[in-house]
């Protein structure tokens, strides 16, 4: 009783009442958060209260709660549950469970996919872990509030109710969007620790929003940059591609290097942007591709790594053929050369390799403008892909304006303006003629 009385004039409370406090979450009305309902999805609207009519709890969660919060219209919809895997898939006639690591469902409307998380509960120490402490499964489920904590940023861990259009915020995260700060919840080390491409996700948030990494969630990251070369390559590469795809590419790289991360990610990519015409390419592709985004068109990966990559075979190119390898070999043995050492890092799918290849081999082929060479080029399947290429190379300086002109003529007109164009003497475009046939030196494999 008289712990009771002291705790109420000093304002302390017990651990029980502090432990009751994380459960209980501030919850905003629609007048309060000011989220548009029109912004929301029509079926994620429907997932939510077909869980909610059967008796369970539902809400969107994560980032979607975030850009509607932003006054942005979501890409993707996520919904969070108190429903099993199990008991999610028997309301939806298209719905697959899948996941190791954790098992979620994903729930199809014709080609819109919303993916449905039931409530994590807390970590567990018996949960499977590599020897850096990386949670490699855990299918602990549990209650909302404990799900709240297992979510990355306080950003990213509120609950938009479409019924009652009401926000759920655990963990102080409608405060620090209007401070414009990115926060992680917990122990900075110990998340990073569990799962190192949060690290990757405080960078690409931090460069897509525009906001300030809170100084105790920076402050480990360089230390701790070497864990991400534990995590499989394939969700590295995921990861990579969400932050070169994000609209804002060329920022999420500086924040990559500030932060100490690029290194493994992008080897070499110091060297490239020191060099000016190299760090102009690189820079002319991010622009290209975050306009293209932020225009809704489609934009390719096999493009934009091929961009990324391209002073590095640059490079090898050159050393190759003054080993004195003929040009086109020699683009072939560098491009051999980057695609095998960049499939190792990064995970580097099939059909991305295959069109970074088709577009590197291009090259050297729009500079034969004679004969049936620009005719049989009009005819390949990725010509538009590699003409965006050589104007971007045009563009950065490494190559005369001129060429690219001349292939824009050819590609727009008509067969007589074609002929015409194959008969005019092309302008000293600065590039170094192939030299006389010698004889070729046994090939050696280029040193790194």
């Amino acid at each position: 009783m008289i712990k009771k009385f002291i705790r109420k004039i000093l304002g302390v409370k017990s651990r029980a009442e502090a432990a009751a406090a994380k459960r209980k979450p501030t919850v905003l009305n629609a007048k309060e958060h000011g989220i548009d309902p029109q912004l929301l999805s029509s079926n994620a609207i429907r997932v939510t209260s077909t869980l909610q009519e059967n008796g369970f709890k539902a809400f969107v969660v994560g980032g979607a709660v975030r850009d509607l919060l932003l006054g942005v219209k979501p890409k993707d919809f996520d919904i969070a549950t108190n429903a099993t895997p199990d008991q999610v898939k028997r309301l939806f006639r298209r719905a697959f469970i899948i996941g190791k690591r954790f098992q979620i469902v994903h729930v199809m409307f014709g080609q819109d996919l919303l993916e449905v998380t039931t409530f994590r509960g807390a970590a567990v120490d018996s949960a499977p872990k590599d020897e850096h402490g990386r949670v490699l499964r855990d299918n602990t489920f549990g209650e909302q509030f404990e799900d709240a904590a297992r979510r990355d940023f306080t950003i990213n861990a509120m609950y938009y109710d479409p019924a009652t259009q009401s926000v759920l915020d655990y963990h102080g995260g409608i405060a620090d969007i209007r401070k414009k700060t990115l926060r992680i919840i917990g122990v900075p080390e110990e998340r990073y620790r569990e799962d190192p491409v949060r690290m990757l996700r405080v960078v690409r948030f931090a460069a897509k929003l525009q906001f300030t990494i809170d100084e105790a969630t920076r402050a480990p990251i360089p230390v701790m940059a070497p864990l991400i070369n534990n995590v499989p390559t394939a969700r590295v590469f995921d990861e990579m591609l969400k932050l070169l795809m994000s609209g804002h590419a060329m920022a999420c790289l500086q924040q990559l290097r500030k932060a100490g991360l690029h290194h493994g990610l992008m080897p070499l990519l110091d060297v490239v942007l020191e060099q000016p015409m190299g760090e102009r390419f690189v820079t002319l592709a991010l622009a290209n591709t975050d306009e293209r985004i932020r225009q809704g068109k489609p934009v390719s990966p096999g493009f934009l790594f091929a961009s990324l990559l391209w002073h590095q075979v640059v490079e090898k190119w050159n050393a190759y053929k003054a080993a004195g390898e003929f040009a086109i070999p020699a683009l072939h043995l560098a491009a051999d050369d980057v695609l095998n050492k960049q499939t190792d890092s990064l995970a580097l799918q099939r059909k991305i390799g295959s069109d970074m290849r088709d577009i590197w081999a291009m090259q050297p082929r729009f500079e034969k403008r004679v004969g049936k060479t620009p005719y049989k080029m009009l005819e390949h399947p990725r010509l538009r892909a590699g003409y965006d290429f050589l104007l971007l190379r045009c563009a950065s300086g490494e190559l005369d304006a001129e060429l690219g002109e001349w292939w824009t003529a050819f590609m727009e007109g008509d067969s007589e303006q074609r002929e015409h164009l194959l008969t005019v003497k092309p302008k000293d475009t600065g590039i170094v003629k192939k030299r006389p046939p010698r004889r070729r030196a046994p090939r050696k494999p280029v040193a790194e």
